[in-house]
């Protein structure tokens, strides 16, 4: 799909990705690790339905809206890394470090 006019109408929405040494030695001390990948959630994060219009393709057997937000447009990693930290803000640097689509929960 393209999405370039959309792409070029989108407020770009900026986000500090912390530095991986820093989250490094948030790890220090710790002595249980357990790691998730969420690559595969990254398609399971669901478009709001009042944007649902704004994913619209059209092909030969009608026009369809995607349901989950596709990862060819603006903001998409970034919507998903502010959802991942807003699940998880009360425990973020007590127990979990968070890195785009990895989690590491230490003890």
């Amino acid at each position: 799909m393209d999405h370039c006019a959309l792409i070029k109408v989108t407020v770009k929405n900026k986000y500090h990705v912390p530095l991986i040494q820093d989250l490094l030695d948030r790890l220090s001390g710790g002595y249980v690790f357990i790691k998730l990948d969420l690559r595969s959630r990254y398609w399971q994060v669901r478009v709001a339905e009042r944007d649902a219009y704004k994913t619209t393709c059209v092909t030969r057997y009608g026009s369809y809206e995607l349901m989950a937000m596709p990862f060819s447009v603006t903001n998409s990693t970034t919507t998903f890394y502010n959802l991942i930290n807003d699940v998880l803000y009360e425990f973020l640097d007590e127990f979990v470090v968070v890195y785009l689509d990895n989690i590491v929960i230490f003890s």
